[in-house]
């Protein structure tokens, strides 16, 4: 009886002792792009999954081919970074992310502010 109790006590100290693992958590948000041309017709859709410091975005432009980034997040949430797009060209990535949403700005051929609501999993 006494070794049964000092076993579960050791297992019970042992899981307290595994750190706890961050927990992914995405967004999503979409924006009409602003900037010279046409950029007020196009329409970005915007995926980000942050998990601890690690960010992976994708981004798609309506008719247009899905594009990656992927940056590290500071302490407060910021991210900065640049996506290759087509014709060999890049956009700038800039964004923040917390607990209740965020906000990316890719920043090209047109500037796209995308606001992001985080999606429930």
């Amino acid at each position: 009886m006494m070794f049964a109790r000092a076993a579960m006590a050791a297992v019970s100290l042992a899981w307290l002792a595994v750190p706890a693992q961050a927990q992914q958590m995405v967004y999503e948000g979409s924006s009409y792009g602003t900037g010279t041309g046409k950029c007020s017709g196009y329409r970005m859709s915007v995926e980000v999954a942050v998990n601890g410091s690690d960010v992976r975005g994708k981004f798609q432009q309506d008719g247009r081919p899905q594009r990656n980034f992927e940056a590290k997040a500071d302490a407060s949430g910021a991210f900065k970074t640049e996506a290759v797009v087509g014709g060999g060209g890049t956009m700038a990535v800039t964004g923040n992310v917390g607990p209740n949403g965020g906000a990316v700005l890719l920043d090209g051929y047109c500037r796209f502010s995308a606001p992001l609501a985080r999606r429930q999993q």
